[in-house]
C-alpha cells in the first residue's frame, strides 16, 4: 500500500518528532559563542551569531536571525521568536544588547535592534522596535507599528496597529500625521543607532555615514566560525 493510502496515524508515526535539543545554525562571533538551553528548541533555519543566550523553553522559529554584533541578545524563559525575525544587537554608538524577557511573543518578520521587551509582552507581526527603547511589562505592540528609538512604554501600554510609538512620556502619531518626520528628527535616531551627528536636513551625508559605519561593523563578519558541537 502506497503512502497516500495509509492511514494518517500510521504515517503521522513515521515522521521523525521535534527534539527540544536542536540548536540551529550557530556561529561564533568576535569570540564569542551561542548558548542554547537543552529545553529550548532553535528551527533548523534559524541563525544565532555570537552572543546570544536562549533560556529554557523559549523556541526560535524558522528563518528568524539573532545576531548580537558586539553586544548581546538575550531570551528568556518560555519566550517565542517567530518566524522571519531578526533580533539585532550592537555596540557601535554604545552597548545596546537585545533583552527579550520571559514569556514574550515576538511575532513573525518583526524587528528588535538594541532594545528591551520586558516579561510578558505580545509583539505582533511586523512590529518593529528601535535602538534603546523599553517595552514595559504586559504591553501590546499590534501589527506593523513602530516603537521608535529611547521610547519607553510603561506597563501593559498598548500601541495601536500600524502607530508610530516615541517618546518619554510616550506619544502615538498615526499613519499620515505631517507630525511624523519632525517628530522623529527630534529624537537624535541617527545618533543613537550610529553614532553619527550629521544634520537632520543632510540627509546625503548622513545616509553616506550610517552606511560606512555598518559596512565596518557588518566586516567582522568576516571571520565568524561555523560552531558545529
Amino acid at each position: 500500500m502506497s503512502d497516500s493510502r495509509q492511514p494518517a496515524g500510521r504515517r503521522c508515526a513515521m515522521i521523525a518528532p521535534m527534539t527540544t535539543h536542536a540548536q540551529g545554525r550557530r556561529f561564533e562571533h568576535r569570540g564569542a559563542v551561542p548558548r542554547v538551553h537543552p529545553t529550548a528548541y532553535v528551527a533548523p533555519t534559524a541563525t544565532l551569531v555570537g552572543d546570544v543566550r536562549i533560556g529554557p523553553r523559549a523556541r526560535v522559529m524558522y528563518g528568524a536571525v539573532l545576531d548580537a554584533e558586539g553586544s548581546r541578545i538575550e531570551v528568556g524563559e518560555a519566550a517565542v521568536v517567530c518566524e522571519n525575525a531578526v533580533l539585532r544587537a550592537s555596540a557601535v554608538a554604545a552597548d545596546q544588547p537585545v533583552l527579550v524577557g520571559d514569556h514574550v511573543f515576538v511575532g513573525p518578520h518583526a524587528t528588535l535592534l538594541g532594545c528591551t521587551v520586558e516579561r510578558a509582552c505580545y509583539l505582533a507581526t511586523s512590529v518593529s522596535v528601535l535602538q534603546e527603547a523599553v517595552v514595559g511589562t504586559g504591553s501590546v505592540v499590534a501589527v506593523a507599528a513602530l516603537v521608535h528609538t529611547r521610547t519607553v512604554l510603561p506597563p501593559e501600554y498598548f500601541v495601536p496597529p500600524y502607530t508610530t510609538a516615541l517618546g518619554e512620556p510616550v506619544r502615538l502619531l498615526a499613519p499620515g500625521d505631517p507630525e511624523v518626520p519632525q517628530a522623529i528628527g527630534r529624537l537624535g535616531f541617527a545618533g543613537t543607532a550610529f553614532g553619527v551627528d550629521t544634520a537632520w536636513t543632510d540627509r546625503i551625508a548622513r545616509h553616506e555615514q550610517i552606511a560606512e559605519i555598518r559596512s565596518a561593523e557588518f566586516g567582522a563578519h568576516a571571520d565568524d566560525r561555523a560552531v558545529t558541537d
